[in-house]
């Protein structure tokens, strides 16, 4: 049973935690001496239990109020706490309210009670600051900045090679977020320079990030460009310094989206990754890159959580990764908290073999300051990737790796089911007939350890431009399949259609309704008419409906027809033909209410055949 806490043992707690203390610019601090009166409200005695007040009154002021530990935060207590915010409305547009009690916690934005991600805890001072941030990133405009940006450097910049392109936009925002010092006017030099100087700066920090930014910044030195840089016109100087300026406000934009506490993973990253992999169907190494409604499916129906270490062997620029870290973080409470910290050094696991691909992958990290994510460039078919795997304590595999066999697909699943603990769930994104397109001996090893749990049919053109049809196969690793019938659906539309130039997006809002419905789908196991169970030692994929077989009248009459010309000699090419011109030219058309009447007269043709 938990130690019960006295009011006092509560405060210091909360002052711990929130780190309630002055320093410049805020008056902050606890305590049940101090009036309000005497921070600055005028003839107002009574005494707040901590408080954090900034100069500025158009920044967030906090007003806190604790109770022992034994006492429900109930209405009584909550009125005191209302009570303390108006009197700190009086100065303070922004104003959040705590009520704590050593154990629960119940926050209000102003007057109403917010009841976010995480609200139930004390969170450190940055979360509740946070609270009057903006909630809604516009992402028309990534949509938008993403295009210039990729437009720019094609034909401006002349940089042909689309990852090249890529890695030099997420070079540019890893030194963005890392306060490197790039402003208009600057000529190619300066800018290439404060870049790259901002990569190796870096170097000095951590070691696992110093191999992350070592590869990054040898990536970023090796991209060529068609650019006139050493021009002595002055015109064109102009010229290069204004493209450059123009880029610097593109990737300001999109990194303060980046760094804002409205940021939820993909809603930004995958605008960005998805803008650019659209002019290309998949990389020299067999990438498929998945787009940002899948990945969020995919985190909901395999019932990630804050908690859990999510593995991703092929993952490419990290879209799974990113995806894991938003919707982790978002239900921890925030970018602020203590746990977001903790999401982003040890709980996300990523391999990646192509050494470009690998790069975007860590700067797609380092973009959001974690540095610590663990990355690794390796071959997820080896012994070694699978020790490694295995040292993780993975408990959700979130994957979509390369199709074709020459890539080593089933070796990738078989190797990352093998090297993740018992009962871990793994989804991987494959075609649809993948499973059973594998060799008999590999999927016998596989389903003799491993059982088939789901497999989800994804819409038909979720991969339009690659020209596959996809399912999700969910596994739980460690158990054998046996006879055990796995649950199959099939998805029949996402919601999504195809903007001109743009790829595919919601743009009748459909998807979130979409997605909530599968969801349910998946988790209940029904709810839909495609829902099926299928036999392993049938079928190793969702099995489509076959149609009902239908006769009608007219095929017996075809049949007779077709049969009679055959006695007579009679080409039933031929005869079509000429049937079909006396029809159109030879004829006397004439109708009764629903009735057509084509009346012919025998021709003069010799053979009689007419």
């Amino acid at each position: 049973m938990a130690k019960k806490l006295t009011e006092d043992a509560v405060r210091d707690k909360a002052r711990d935690i929130l780190g309630f203390k002055d320093k410049d610019g805020v008056r902050s601090g606890v305590g049940q001496l101090t009036t309000f009166n005497q921070l600055g409200f005028a003839g107002v005695a009574d005494k707040p239990d901590g408080w954090y007040l900034p100069d500025n009154h158009a920044d967030t002021a906090i007003v806190l109020e604790t109770k022992a530990s034994y006492i429900t935060l109930g209405d009584k207590q909550v009125d005191e706490v209302l009570k303390n915010v108006k009197i700190v409305q009086e100065q303070y547009g922004n104003v959040v309210g705590i009520l704590y009690n050593g154990d629960d916690t119940r926050v209000f934005k102003g007057e109403i009670e917010f009841q976010g991600n995480g609200s139930n805890i004390l969170h450190n001072l940055e979360y509740y600051i946070s609270l009057f941030n903006k909630e809604h990133i516009d992402k028309e405009y990534i949509y938008e900045l993403t295009a210039k940006i990729n437009n720019c450097l094609h034909f401006e910049f002349g940089i042909k090679n689309l990852y090249h392109r890529m890695i030099f936009t997420a070079c540019a925002l890893v030194a963005k977020r890392y306060d490197a010092l790039m402003v208009k006017g600057m000529d190619y030099s300066e800018f290439h320079n404060a870049i790259l100087n901002c990569l190796n700066k870096e170097l000095m920090r951590d070691k696992r990030q110093n191999q992350k930014l070592s590869l990054l910044s040898d990536v970023f030195s090796e991209i060529r460009m068609n650019l006139n840089v050493d021009s002595e016109d002055a015109k064109e100087q102009q010229r290069v310094k204004d493209l450059i300026g123009q880029f610097i406000d593109w990737v300001s934009d999109i990194s303060d989206c980046l760094n804002s506490d409205a940021w939820r993973g993909e809603d930004v990253m995958g605008i960005f990754f998805n803008e650019f992999n659209r002019y290309k169907k998949k990389s020299e190494a067999g990438q498929i890159f998945t787009p940002e409604h899948i990945t969020d499916f995919m985190y909901r129906i395999l019932e990630v959580n804050k908690d859990d270490r999510v593995l991703d062997a092929c993952c490419g620029s990290g879209g799974f990764l990113v995806k894991a870290m938003a919707n982790m973080i978002q239900e921890a409470g925030g970018l602020q908290t203590d746990k977001a910290k903790e999401i982003k050094s040890s709980q996300l696991f990523g391999i990646e073999y192509d050494r470009e691909i690998y790069a975007l992958a860590c700067a797609n990290m380092l973009i959001h300051k974690d540095g610590k994510t663990n990355l690794e460039q390796m071959d997820a078919r080896t012994e070694t990737s699978g020790k490694w795997i295995a040292k993780q304590n993975v408990t959700k595999v979130l994957m979509n790796p390369p199709y074709e066999n020459k890539y080593g697909c089933m070796k990738i699943v078989e190797n990352v089911l093998d090297n993740v603990p018992a009962h871990t769930m793994c989804g991987f994104v494959l075609p649809d007939k993948k499973l059973e397109k594998a060799s008999k001996a590999q999927m016998k090893r596989i389903l003799k350890h491993h059982r088939l749990r789901k497999v989800i049919k994804l819409p038909e053109d979720v991969f339009f431009n690659v020209g596959v049809t996809t399912s999700v196969f969910i596994f739980e690793t460690g158990i054998p399949q046996d006879k055990n019938e796995f649950f199959a659906c099939w998805m029949e539309s996402d919601g999504l259609a195809t903007v001109k130039n743009k790829g595919r997006h919601d743009v009748y809002n459909k998807w979130s309704a979409i997605e909530d419905k599968w969801v349910d789908i998946v988790m209940k196991q029904s709810g839909d008419d495609t829902c099926q169970w299928v036999n392993p030692e049938e079928h190793l994929s969702y099995q489509m409906p076959q149609k009902p077989f239908e006769i009608f009248e007219e095929d017996f009459r075809k049949t007779a027809m077709d049969y009679i010309m055959f006695q007579k000699g009679i080409d039933t090419k031929d005869f079509g033909e000429k049937l079909l011109e006396r029809a159109m030219y030879s004829s006397c058309v004439s109708a009764d209410d629903d009735v057509v009447t084509v009346t012919m007269q025998k021709g003069d043709d010799s053979d009689g055949k007419d």
